[in-house]
């Protein structure tokens, strides 16, 4: 009688236990990430990036009359991430290396991404697709090529 006791104490603790615990959250292997981003290009609002079969990595932004390229590698883990590893520069400054991190988690069948350490999480990809995701914004190839070579041409100028 005390073991069925204890034992029912023991199953009530791990109960209590397993509801303070987060969920775990699937994520979408490297392989499966490399579909998303392997030869693709970024679109964004004042840029772009080009992510290379290689893994390597060229941006470029022009902001406010403030042009920027960047090149570097991007590369993939098997916990969800998505790292961007560049060497931004401008008229303005000279080389300055940045890393940024993406998570990405499958939430509901639908991919989820949120810029690390605590970016809130936003839509990737849906499975049925989404005007609002994210991916929408990637294109294939490097389509902006032409504006990337513009951008290195102001950087590096003279005058």
């Amino acid at each position: 009688m005390a073991l069925i006791a204890c034992g029912g104490l023991a199953a009530a603790a791990n109960t209590a236990a397993a509801k303070d615990r987060a969920p775990v959250q699937a994520v979408p292997t490297a392989f499966e990430m490399q579909l998303f981003y392997a030869d693709r290009t970024w679109n964004w609002q004042d840029g772009a990036a080009y992510f290379a079969q290689d893994r390597r990595l060229r941006a470029w932004t022009a902001e406010q009359g403030s042009t920027s390229i960047a090149e570097g590698r991007w590369l993939l883990t098997n916990d969800g991430k998505m790292c961007m590893e560049l060497v931004w520069r401008s008229k303005t400054y000279a080389a300055t290396p940045v890393r940024t991190c993406f998570s990405h988690r499958i939430q509901d069948g639908n991919v989820e991404q949120r810029k690390d350490p605590d970016g809130g999480w936003y839509s990737f990809k849906h499975a049925s697709g989404n005007a609002a995701d994210e991916h929408r914004k990637f294109q294939e190839g490097d389509a902006k090529s032409i504006e990337f070579d513009t951008a290195r041409k102001l950087v590096d100028s003279k005058s």
